[in-house]
């Protein structure tokens, strides 16, 4: 009987004082439902934080995979450079070796007195091509008696000797230029095997 009193007087307080409770739960409702929309509201604020976040790492990457790009660029352009200031006569003196080959052809003639004057004068020409050609860096390359060597001679024939060295280099056909560094024409040789 006593909890019947205590429950008729909690129904009672809550009766008497109803619009009273009422306000507070709705209250209490309005004030949960506030709550769960700033949670909403967190949560996509979180999502758009984090999406945000992964936006600028993703274009971090990306610069710095463009600037890595751009050095490499600027790398290679700059050896470019300095590959075509290094060879920049190597088309000139292509087109110089044929006339270089038969000046030395000319001057392998028999000197006479009729035509000495006239090999002298070639002489002198050909002595300052060879002169402009060494000032850009042209070397001859060296060939006979020496080892034969793929990057530097072209074998067109080969002879068996057996009073020399295998693959040493015995006559000279057609002499090889070197420009710096670079092979501009192999020798053409004939080796020992």
């Amino acid at each position: 009987m006593a909890e019947e009193n205590k429950d008729l007087n909690t129904e009672e307080i809550i009766e008497s004082n109803e619009p009273e409770v009422t306000e507070v739960i709705d209250a209490n409702e309005k004030e949960q439902q506030h709550l769960d929309s700033d949670e909403s509201k967190m949560e996509t604020l979180r999502e758009e934080v984090d999406n945000l976040i992964k936006e600028k790492d993703e274009l971090y990457q990306k610069l710095l995979r463009n600037q890595a790009e751009f050095d490499n660029f600027k790398k290679r352009t700059q050896k470019e450079k300095e590959s075509d200031r290094k060879y920049k006569s190597q088309d000139l003196v292509n087109d110089l070796l044929p006339a270089i080959d038969n000046f030395e052809r000319a001057l392998q003639l028999e000197i006479t007195e009729e035509n000495a004057s006239f090999v002298e004068g070639i002489t002198m020409v050909y002595r300052q091509l060879k002169d402009a050609l060494k000032q850009q860096g042209v070397e001859e390359i060296e060939t006979e008696g020496k080892s034969f060597d793929p990057n530097l001679h072209h074998a067109v024939m080969q002879i068996e000797d057996e009073e020399m060295e295998s693959n040493i280099i015995v006559e000279e056909l057609q002499k090889g230029y070197i420009l710096k560094d670079r092979v501009i024409r192999p020798a053409m040789v004939k080796v020992n095997k």
